[in-house]
């Protein structure tokens, strides 16, 4: 493949992985359900979560697998063409980032966990499962989602290098990982008093 063959499957892949991503499904499902938008109560994302306050877990499990979608096709495109590594990685993070911030829905949309899963589960299903450990272990720990979320995403892909996974699924823990950490950082100091692990303790 040269240079420049490469560069183009890089630049479609990007905008294929993005535009994927920017589908609002949350806000889509909860505005025909409820007919309100799902960014204005709540967390004020458009998440899976927001989508069951809002709407109800029927409707946020719809999103959730949606949202799963959004970061599988795109991901699991790229792998099935068994483009370089650096392509497929960029594709799964694009996705991610498309569902943060969506060109469809005005760059307001939700956090990108679901997208991530997604991507996970087009390469290798297990690396699924072992940022899903991460995420609820710190969630517990901390009791506060986002500051979770943002170790989480920076502690996906050493945890996987320490595990033995070094190939593909290691680098798409590193693109994803790091948009998820920079998407969370804006919640770092938000209490999530409407989340069953984020409540407040009632003061003394």
């Amino acid at each position: 493949m040269s240079f420049l063959v490469e560069v183009l499957l890089a630049l479609g892949f990007a905008l294929l992985g993005y535009l994927s991503g920017s589908i609002p499904f949350a806000i889509w499902v909860t505005r025909k359900v409820k007919g309100v938008d799902v960014r204005l109560a709540g967390s004020g994302h458009a998440t899976t979560t927001n989508t069951i306050r809002q709407a109800g877990f029927g409707p946020g499990a719809i999103v959730f697998i949606l949202d799963l979608t959004k970061g599988f096709l795109p991901t699991w495109l790229a792998n099935h063409l068994s483009l370089p590594v650096w392509i497929i990685s960029l594709t799964a993070a694009m996705a991610v980032a498309g569902h943060c911030w969506p060109l469809f829905s005005g760059f307001r949309g939700g956090m990108g966990l679901a997208t991530t899963g997604g991507s996970f589960l087009a390469v290798k299903p297990i690396g699924f499962v072992i940022a899903l450990g991460i995420l609820i272990s710190l969630t517990l720990l901390i009791h506060h989602s986002a500051r979770a979320a943002v170790f989480t995403g920076l502690l996906m892909a050493p945890v996987m290098g320490l595990l033995g996974l070094r190939d593909l699924v290691f680098w798409v823990a590193v693109s994803t990982g790091a948009v998820i950490a920079i998407r969370f950082l804006s919640d770092w100091n938000r209490k999530y008093r409407e989340l069953w692990l984020d409540r407040e303790k009632s003061s003394q």
